[in-house]
């Protein structure tokens, strides 16, 4: 996978435009009219399903046929959902979230130590994609490997906070786990085999890597947005939101949802990785990044990926003379390139996949 290695212009970071105290900002980073949030952010008052994880794997089958078909009806209808009872620490949930805090609150000659290239990512980050003259998102980021272990490098995590590296070790080693489980739910409810979903991603050599997600406090929030429209473009994504201010908004049937996190609950949405080898009986969903005048917003989004080299299609056994292969095959790495190059585009880059009919 080829990337330039240089940003296309000279990078500003967004937390240093927040604590400047202008009340507006640059017009780098207002959006096009139709692009921009609306004050009414949830009409309907409604939220994606909440799904109690607790008895999934405790031997009751009743239990356990309840629990996968919330999971099925909640990728199926919906492409995002939360999950309590995870298996999560809840001190490890909050002090994963409050550790990155204070790394985004160390002195900039901290954080610029770990500046990162549109190369790989890795590090310290302020925008996405390179097109020149794009208009970009409010926010900063850290972005970081942990699986392959060919990939994961201790020297390219922060050091400071000095505890920084050993929660985020544990926090990866349970949001693995947790992909593995719903994945072998999201073969069985798929009608595949346990295993179909995991060895499809590369069995034990996946993909895992970390955004963690800085939104600083917006002079104009109603013109610009935290993270553009977008859908993940890997497998599934595990979201660890900022309990204490809202900004995610998932958008279903033309209208955009502000997401209302439970307590110590993990969002899970499905990849457009996922959308292709199940020829689209789940689906990704666009999804979006609001800012806060008043408070700045912390998340963690854990990428759950195929290995990159291995080609993802639709799966065998979902292909019938009525419901053909909507998808070409096409590697992960070369699937990703794309939003690498063009940043967040919406649903764009899965549909234009789709085969002619």
């Amino acid at each position: 996978m080829v990337c330039p290695c240089d940003w296309p212009e000279p990078i500003v970071r967004v937390q240093s435009l927040s604590e400047s105290g202008k009340p507006i900002i640059p017009d780098r980073y207002i959006k096009p009219p139709l692009d921009r949030p609306s004050l009414d952010t949830n009409p309907l008052n409604i939220n994606i399903p909440l799904i109690d994880l607790a008895g999934l794997n405790n031997g009751d089958l009743t239990v356990r046929e309840a629990k996968l078909k919330e999971i099925s009806v909640a990728c199926r209808e919906w492409g995002f959902f939360q999950v309590i009872n995870h298996g999560l620490r809840p001190e490890l949930v909050d002090g994963a979230r409050e550790i990155w805090r204070e790394f985004f609150h160390e002195s900039m000659e901290v954080k610029q130590k770990y500046a990162n290239s549109p190369k790989t990512y890795e590090g310290y980050g302020s925008r996405l994609g390179l097109q020149k003259g794009a208009i970009l998102d409010w926010s900063d980021y850290y972005f970081l490997h942990y699986l392959p272990s060919s990939l994961k490098d201790h020297n390219k995590w922060p050091d400071k906070p000095t505890s920084l590296r050993e929660v985020v070790e544990e926090y990866s080693k349970e949001i693995v786990r947790l992909g593995r489980d719903l994945l072998e739910v999201f073969s069985i409810n798929l009608g595949l085999k346990d295993d179909y979903l995991q060895n499809k991603f590369g069995g034990d050599d996946i993909g895992a890597c970390l955004r963690v997600n800085f939104y600083p406090k917006c002079p104009q929030p109603d013109l610009t947005l935290g993270l553009s429209s977008h859908s993940d473009p890997g497998g599934m994504t595990f979201l660890l939101p900022d309990e204490n201010v809202s900004g995610l908004q998932v958008r279903r049937n033309e209208q955009w949802i502000t997401v209302k996190p439970a307590r110590h609950a993990i969002i899970v949405n499905i990849g457009d990785q996922l959308q292709v080898i199940s020829n689209a009986i789940y689906k990704s969903v666009e999804h979006r990044v609001i800012v806060n005048p008043d408070k700045e917003r912390v998340s963690l989004a854990y990428f759950y990926n195929p290995k990159s080299d291995l080609l993802i299609h639709p799966a065998p056994e979902l292909v019938t003379p009525e419901t053909p292969a909507l998808y070409p095959s096409m590697t992960f790495d070369e699937y990703r390139l794309f939003i690498r190059t063009r940043g967040p585009q919406g649903k764009s880059q899965v549909e234009s996949l789709k085969s002619p009919k």
